[in-house]
């Protein structure tokens, strides 16, 4: 009996030590919501292939290498060239479901945005694997 009271007491003090959980994300990971896509060199409109459509501005940053250029709906561009550009994904609720949604922004006070379109071109990937 004291027997099976030591090994009881051996397996509760094993269950409740630390264990390290490498499968698992580092918290700061989780929480990603704005990364910075480089400095603003140029913008390029194109208009609407069919009606109801939107025109797309294609920017060109100073990370083009990695990121290609970035497409988003905008008739124009208000970006200045040199301005900090960062991505940023928003999570948007509309009833149960929501969906996370991609902008562009400037760190200037103005704070102007434009809505990322799904894929960009140049290398042809979704704007959500980027994060």
């Amino acid at each position: 009996m004291k027997r099976a009271g030591i090994i009881l007491i051996f397996f509760i003090v094993i269950s409740c030590a630390p264990v390290n959980k490498s499968g698992m994300l580092p918290e700061d990971e989780l929480f990603i919501t704005r990364k910075f896509v480089g400095n603003f060199i140029e913008g390029v409109i194109t208009p609407p292939e069919h009606f109801g459509n939107p025109p797309l501005l294609s920017i060109s940053t100073s990370l083009d290498s990695l990121y290609g250029r970035i497409s988003v709906y905008s008739g124009k561009c208000e970006f200045v060239p040199g301005d900090r550009l960062y991505l940023r994904r928003v999570y948007q609720a509309t009833g149960i479901f929501g969906s996370w949604v991609y902008q562009i922004e400037n760190e200037t006070p103005e704070r102007v945005k434009y809505q990322v379109s799904g894929f960009q071109s140049g290398k042809k990937v979704l704007a959500q694997s980027w994060f």
